[in-house]
């Protein structure tokens, strides 16, 4: 008997959801500096990324693709990306500032090894080029998708940004106030639901990365400020 499409969709959510809240909870909250952390937190990140392949090929039994923008929007991928990286620069400037601890984000930075340029570099490079990326092939090419088979559109974008957003909140909260947190959260909270928006307009996640990766400089950029310059 087929399964309702509805039904499977909200099984893929229900499987992928979850993850990366467990997995930061585990690694950073629980269990902080614990192997048993570590791997949990591997293994959801294994997880987040195998699951939309493993279902799009043995569930949906359809075929992967590189997600060609055929119907271009690198245009008004650059304009959202900038507009919503002046933001968080403005924000910064005028709030930011005032309201984050230098200290604390110091110390943040250096137990994961990023308090020396070089590494500082690296790591922002391997975060705009490659991270971006998967997680518009996660959060937008798969579920968005999904979210979409179950709820109108505006609906649909608003649960993947809130999906998007949630485990940001549970790592935010151990290093700044919740002030910061949920106003920080605010402005991913936005961003997913762009960038789930240029998914459904152009049908590619290449937009969306676009838009995603200048964010990602504009927020790398305050944290050298933060990290290297107060």
């Amino acid at each position: 008997m087929q399964i309702n499409k509805k039904k499977l969709s909200g099984a893929a959510l229900a499987m992928i959801l979850p993850a990366p809240s467990i997995g930061v909870i585990t690694a950073m909250i629980l269990m902080p500096g614990t192997v048993v952390g570590r791997v949990v937190f591997f293994f959801c990140k294994i997880w987040l990324l195998a699951l939309p392949v493993l279902w799009q090929l043995v569930v949906d039994r359809k075929s992967l693709s590189i997600s060609k923008p055929r119907q271009g929007g690198f245009a008004l991928a650059f304009v959202t990306g900038a507009v919503m990286g002046l933001a968080v620069i403005a924000a910064y400037l005028f709030l930011g500032r005032f309201l984050i601890e230098p200290q604390t984000l110091k110390d943040m930075a250096a137990q994961n090894g990023l308090d020396r340029p070089a590494i500082y570099i690296a790591g922002a490079l391997y975060w705009i080029t490659i991270n971006s990326v998967l997680e518009e092939y996660v959060w937008r090419w798969f579920v968005f998708k999904k979210c979409s088979d179950i709820f109108s559109t505006k609906t649909a974008i608003a649960a993947s940004a809130a999906g998007f957003t949630l485990h940001h909140i549970f790592a935010m909260q151990i290093y700044f106030n919740w002030f910061v947190t949920l106003a920080a959260a605010a402005g991913i909270f936005i961003g997913g639901g762009v960038w789930s928006w240029l998914y459904l307009r152009y049908k590619s996640v290449w937009p969306g990365y676009v838009s995603h990766a200048i964010v990602d400089l504009a927020v790398f950029g305050v944290g050298w400020h933060l990290i290297f310059c107060v």
